[in-house]
């Protein structure tokens, strides 16, 4: 087991602090969250350095500026959501948590590539979902349930549009891009990797990731109906309006939360098999 760099845990414990602070100043983060991310941040900083650091902050920036582009278009949108863009203590975890465990990973066995394929396939996955999420509702259409033609309201979950599918692709692609010149740029050079082979795996694993998002949004997440206002919705016990939700499908436990993580662990475990196979 290898040491600790103290140098470089502390660098990581003031940066962390910093990034959840400016997350938390930019309404980015809940007061929850920024515990959850000074404490992520610590873990990808402190124990996987600079290269690690880049990563996470490659899926958090963007994923928080367009969390806020045109929100008023999003607004009827984002009135079903479980929650608000601001993510809590549990959204991170449920995004980045398994980067963290693989940057223990890396520390522990720093000579092997898999906990950095298995990061950047589980952030590419998160950055799908969350482009997706955030530009596959500002379509002109009407999206449709996935593995089928049912028109659907706007942020529905499982539903999927083009527009969607194109920006989780997009979004997938951008941390295949990171996870790349890092890659490239890093102590991870001299390792013999097929050209071309981790971005194409990365970017598959983060897409198929988002496809088992909305798999799960259309099947076993639980989801609720507002009898004053005749929608359905993830909040629960509460709507919007105030009104108490009752359940019409799902699992009761199987909220947005896992959901995510189900995206992110699904994309990992996807890319550790592609690494064999390409």
């Amino acid at each position: 087991m290898p040491g600790l760099d103290l140098t470089q845990l502390m660098i990581g414990l003031i940066l962390a602090a910093v990034t959840a602070s400016l997350g938390y100043l930019g309404k980015a983060l809940s007061r929850s969250g920024v515990i959850a991310a000074f404490f992520l941040g610590s873990i990808l900083f402190g124990l996987g350095g600079i290269a690690w650091a880049i990563l996470l902050l490659a899926f958090f920036i963007p994923s928080s500026l367009l969390s806020v582009l045109f929100k008023s278009r999003k607004m009827p949108a984002e009135a079903g959501y479980e929650k608000s863009s601001r993510r809590d203590a549990w959204q991170v975890v449920a995004n980045g948590g398994l980067a963290g465990l693989c940057a223990v990973a890396h520390w522990a066995f720093p000579g092997s590539l898999l906990p950095w394929l298995a990061a950047s396939a589980a952030l590419a996955a998160a950055s799908a979902d969350t482009w997706a999420t955030e530009l596959g509702v500002l379509s002109h259409k009407n999206p449709v349930i996935i593995f089928s033609d049912r028109k659907v309201e706007r942020g529905t979950s499982g539903a999927i549009s083009l527009e969607g599918e194109v920006a989780a692709l997009l979004g997938s692609g951008f941390i295949a891009l990171a996870s790349t010149l890092l890659f490239s740029a890093g102590s991870y050079s001299n390792l013999a990797v097929l050209p071309g082979a981790l971005p194409i795996t990365v970017i598959l694993s983060g897409f198929i990731g988002c496809q088992v998002d909305s798999i799960l949004g259309a099947t076993l997440q639980a989801i609720y109906f507002c009898p004053s206002c005749k929608k359905e919705t993830e909040k629960h016990p509460f709507h919007t309006c105030g009104t108490q939700t009752q359940r019409l499908r799902g699992v009761r436990w199987m909220n947005n939360d896992w959901v995510n993580f189900a995206c992110t662990l699904s994309a990992a475990l996807v890319g550790v098999i592609l690494s064999v196979l390409i």
